[in-house]
């Protein structure tokens, strides 16, 4: 499904694709971080609620912020918690992958979602696509970060 990738996404990734000789299986992973407060991804198949970890938004310093910021990503992070759940969260989807991959399934979307979509969920999905990008494995991977934005819009009306 190309229908959310602006033309320049698409056309960089069937670049990587085809250009760059990649192979992978038949499963291509997008990685998307969202808001709940704008509805849940109507096409994520797998959806995980991250708003049990430290919300940046309560600090005026990282307010207006995104979790691509590192002082984001640190308060996000901060006690260990975060990257306990990266840690099992990617031990089930490394599980699970191979078993899509025998049912024939050829896109696998992974929502995390936060509050507002803008830095638990981005720090997550973040770090997540980085620890699926540097796998060996046969499989595509993509980030996208839905609502990121969405509250300076608002804000701005």
């Amino acid at each position: 499904d190309t229908s959310t990738l602006l033309t320049r996404e698409l056309k960089a990734e069937l670049e990587r694709i085809f250009m760059g000789r990649e192979r992978f299986s038949s499963l291509f992973v997008t990685i998307l971080s969202f808001g709940f407060k704008y509805g849940i991804p109507s096409d994520a198949d797998l959806v995980f609620d991250v708003r049990f970890l430290p919300n940046p938004y309560y600090d005026e310093n990282l307010r207006s912020h995104t979790g691509n910021e590192k002082a984001v990503q640190d308060f996000v992070r901060r006690g260990g918690t975060a990257d306990v759940f990266l840690d099992k969260l990617y031990d089930m989807i490394d599980f699970l992958f191979p078993y899509y991959v025998k049912e024939g399934k050829n896109q696998l979307v992974i929502a995390i979602g936060c509050t507002g979509g803008k830095h638990r969920s981005v720090t997550l999905a973040n770090e997540l696509y980085e620890r699926l990008s540097v796998a060996e494995k046969e499989y595509g991977v993509r980030k996208e970060h839905r609502d990121i934005e969405k509250d300076a819009i608002t804000k701005a009306k």
